[in-house]
């Protein structure tokens, strides 16, 4: 394959990886070239260098791109792009000066989760439970990862894609259960308010397990999400099970409350890499359960589909699928 001397750089920038991959223009299907932890560069422009040297040694394109699209986890719409749970800063200028590129979108990455929904597949999705997509209705992308990213996926009268962006991650935790309530009064003495991604997300399966542990007066020994997860799917630790289960009955619950607030009769897609870890967790945990459990609206959400999103580039793809626009 000839290197391309006319081609897009797109990125999916979460708190934990940073991934960027090559496309030409028009096109969605896009080219992996490089895969950077976040923590291994304590500065965006030496990740923005490696990456050019990076293009050039791989022999997909050659040049500068013309255009680049960036899916950050943290507010896009602002000169100097900041990142919810990391150190890194950059400005457009400084994308322009270090690729040569003129034309820049800045998209959070939970809108490129999004506008990449339509071009799933059934092998890019595993569905939890019951329900239908029902064509051209608004889809929820949802995610706990590092933080936790929401965003959804509306048309236009003519049918266009339209990506609703927010900061969805943060609204307040409601909790539901009488254990629920306790580790919401001990996660409000920590942090004062308790939002969702105070849950959902990495350090939230830490969070309920720690709580947990003090409301049921047991050690908490394990101190990493991956730990917890691999303890609870192997059964050798009931209280990271339980902290597991919580940890997806949240999930399936304000999942539910999206698909009602959004209307989401297109489904909603869960994606992040926590979910699809653990998704025979995700299975036997009551997520459906707390999803329907909606009072007198639970009829309505029986309807509504639920799925992990599995596509390994899912955020790549919706940068990709931007720049076509």
């Amino acid at each position: 394959m000839n290197a391309m001397t006319d081609w897009y750089l797109t990125g999916d920038i979460g708190g934990t990886n940073a991934r960027f991959a090559v496309t030409a223009p028009g096109s969605s299907d896009y080219r992996d070239i490089a895969s950077y932890q976040v923590a291994s560069f304590p500065d965006f422009a030496l990740v923005l260098d490696q990456l050019m040297r990076d293009i050039s040694a791989s022999g997909l394109a050659t040049g500068t791109p013309s255009a680049i699209c960036l899916a950050v986890a943290g507010p896009p719409h602002v000169e100097s792009i900041s990142f919810t749970n990391s150190s890194w800063r950059f400005s457009r200028d400084l994308l322009r000066e270090r690729t040569g590129a003129e034309r820049i979108e800045i998209i959070n990455d939970f809108s490129a989760v999004a506008r990449a929904i339509p071009a799933l597949s059934a092998a890019d999705l595993e569905q939890i439970g019951e329900g239908h997509v029902q064509p051209d209705t608004p889809a929820v992308a949802l995610g706990p990862g590092t933080g936790t990213g929401v965003a959804a996926l509306a048309h236009s009268a003519s049918g266009e894609p339209i990506v609703i962006t927010g900061e969805g991650g943060h609204v307040d935790f409601a909790p539901v259960t009488d254990v629920e309530v306790e580790i919401h009064k001990r996660l409000r003495a920590r942090y004062g308010r308790v939002s969702i991604e105070r849950l959902l997300c990495g350090g939230g399966i830490v969070n309920i397990y720690q709580a947990l542990a003090d409301y049921r007066h047991q050690a908490a020994p394990l101190m990493h999400p991956g730990d917890i997860g691999t303890a609870a799917h192997s059964g050798e630790d009931p209280l990271a099970r339980e902290a597991m289960a919580m940890f997806f009955a949240v999930l399936g619950a304000t999942a539910g409350n999206l698909a009602m607030t959004f209307g989401a009769r297109g489904g909603i897609y869960i994606a992040g890499g926590i979910a699809p870890r653990y998704i025979e967790l995700l299975r036997l945990s009551d997520f459906r359960a707390r999803f329907l459990a909606k009072g007198r609206f639970a009829d309505y959400l029986s309807g509504i589909p639920t799925f992990v999103v599995t596509h390994p580039g899912i955020g790549l793809l919706g940068a990709s699928m931007t720049l076509t626009e």
